[in-house]
């Protein structure tokens, strides 16, 4: 399942059309680097097509992301810059949405401020829970179950998807 389904369930249509309007597009070409080891990571990106890779310092790829991902969501919770690269392994269009425009938000409409970060607590959740499985210390059996609650706003969630990848398409 795409991740961005976590955290977008978790939004109402108002939080969601307002990212849609606040954000951008942005195209990336094989080799960019959407993200650098140590500095500061201005914008949380969503993944609309194309493919990254999440690379260490010696350029091994620990991780590909695809549409559907979330890029950037750590520097919301803490001030650190990130610990690892992300580059552009293929053609790549994202969701663009400045953390300026963000915390403005925030301070405006508490709800949205709740609503984020809670959203942004099960996608990480989720993420660490595929991890451990990965490491083999997952239980196989419960790899993919959703809570119920989170689950009720995956149908809305993919709709909200559809959204962002239509009104992004169309500039």
């Amino acid at each position: 399942m795409k991740r961005v389904l976590f955290f977008l369930g978790q939004l109402n249509d108002r939080d969601v059309e307002w990212m849609i309007t606040n954000g951008s597009k942005l195209t990336l070409e094989t080799g960019d680097r959407l993200i650098n080891k140590g500095e500061f990571v201005d914008s949380l990106y969503i993944v609309l097509s194309g493919q990254l890779a999440v690379c260490t310092n010696n350029n091994e790829t620990v991780a590909k992301l695809e549409a559907g991902e979330i890029v950037g969501e750590m520097s919301f919770l803490e001030s650190r810059p990130p610990s690892v690269s992300v580059i552009v392994t293929q053609p790549t269009v994202v969701y663009q949405i400045s953390r300026e425009m963000i915390t403005a938000r925030f301070a405006t409409n508490m709800e949205f401020r709740a609503n984020f970060y809670y959203a942004l607590a099960l996608f990480l959740s989720n993420r660490l829970r595929k991890t451990t499985d990965q490491l083999g210390y997952g239980n196989p059996e419960e790899e993919d179950l959703i809570d119920i609650s989170v689950l009720d706003g995956v149908a809305q969630a993919g709709a909200r998807f559809g959204q962002i990848l239509h009104r992004f398409s169309e500039v």
